[in-house]
């Protein structure tokens, strides 16, 4: 009988070895967002740690759900200098008999990767709008919401709110350009008035001063300046300091993202308290995200328990997940975007969330932040 039940455990044993799916965590070398007095800034918006931490807490949380249907999941992180060694190491990982690919990466890195592999690939970070349209990939799956995405939430809490007329700030750098003109299509689409748009510049130039004083900027009339400021020093700067009473939104003020520390419904508070307790620091919206995209792939290797990777892979695309946001989150099918709750913080809470309750959707209200399925730009088939 002894000899019997070892003989169970051995059969049990080499089930669960069986059973074993891994992934691979891609990040640069020195990413400059990590950088020391860039994290010790913390602006609003930006990563604060490494997108490792949360898949760590991510994966230790789904531990017992997994042993309940005898599979286990193994994220490594691997890091490269460049876009080859990036390359190189997708490649490996898809070699070794990884599922899928976790990336927190920019843009560019990130469409290399997923050329070189037929695996499917977890958007941590990036945010472009033409990643999820002109320059979609078949197998890309973008837990980071878009740029569109949060121009919308902003838009949607500004009718809201009635601020019907909006300035808008501009940074100087190329990123800086894109987002101000996704900002304006998203006050055409929300039916706001432009009342104004200026370029500011951070600068130890005298001659350009007057491109970084906020009062003379602010001049006019409007009811909200929004500014889009990718570094994040000025947006910072902006709220108090506008030239009459106005509210600030966009990269400093008022900020929309995927998530923020004190968020206090649906269990937000647990799912932070774990993250801090295991990092010893706030959970960030890039954190959520690289936590959420190790949840969304956890739950994909549940659903498929016993395989193949392409099972797998087809769970994912079709998981609905909980993130914490009192609603179910799952991937658009036309552009792999996760459907998602946006929050509204001014850094010290959250004041509310979008979509706006009374902002309508034949489907999905998710769906009203974001290009919706009629727009779409991505011609491949998932």
């Amino acid at each position: 009988m002894k000899r019997w039940g070892c003989a169970l455990l051995m059969l049990g044993a080499a089930s669960v070895e069986a059973a074993a799916f891994k992934a691979t965590l891609l990040v640069l070398d020195d990413d400059p967002r990590l950088q020391r007095s860039r994290i010790e800034r913390a602006y609003l918006g930006h990563p604060t740690g490494p997108a490792a931490d949360a898949v760590a807490v991510a994966i230790k949380e789904s531990k017992l759900e997994l042993d309940a249907v005898g599979a286990s999941l193994s994220i490594a992180t691997v890091s490269a200098a460049d876009v080859k060694g990036l390359q190189d190491a997708a490649r490996k990982a898809e070699k070794a008999g990884d599922v899928a690919l976790l990336a927190d990466l920019p843009a560019d890195a990130l469409l290399a990767v997923a050329d070189a592999v037929k695996l499917p690939v977890l958007n941590l970070s990036a945010t472009d709008d033409r990643l999820r349209q002109q320059d979609c990939r078949a197998q890309l799956w973008h837990v980071a919401p878009s740029e569109r995405m949060r121009a919308d939430a902003l838009a949607q809490t500004l009718v809201a709110r009635k601020w019907s007329t909006v300035l808008l700030l501009t940074g100087p750098s190329p990123a800086d350009a894109q987002r101000s003109a996704v900002a304006q299509a998203a006050l055409k689409r929300y039916g706001l008035k432009l009342a104004g748009a200026k370029p500011f510049k951070l600068s130890g130039d005298p001659r350009e001063r007057d491109l970084a004083n906020a009062t003379l900027l602010t001049q006019g009339s409007h009811d909200v300046v929004w500014v889009v400021d990718s570094d994040g020093e000025f947006a910072r700067s902006l709220p108090y300091r506008t030239a009459t009473p106005r509210p600030v939104v966009g990269d400093g003020g008022l900020v929309a993202l995927a998530w923020h520390a004190q968020y206090e419904r649906y269990g937000a508070p647990q799912v932070s308290r774990r993250f801090s307790k295991a990092n010893a620091r706030p959970m960030t919206a890039q954190d959520w995200q690289a936590w959420l995209g190790a949840k969304a792939l956890a739950a994909a290797v549940m659903a498929a328990p016993k395989g193949p990777a392409a099972a797998v892979a087809k769970a994912l695309a079709s998981a609905e997940l909980d993130g914490s946001k009192g609603v179910a989150l799952s991937f658009r099918p036309w552009d792999g975007q996760l459907r998602q709750t946006l929050l509204l913080t001014d850094g010290q809470g959250v004041i509310s969330t979008a979509p706006i309750e009374g902002i309508l959707h034949p489907k999905n209200a998710l769906d009203t932040v974001g290009a919706d399925a009629p727009e779409k730009l991505c011609k491949v088939a998932r």
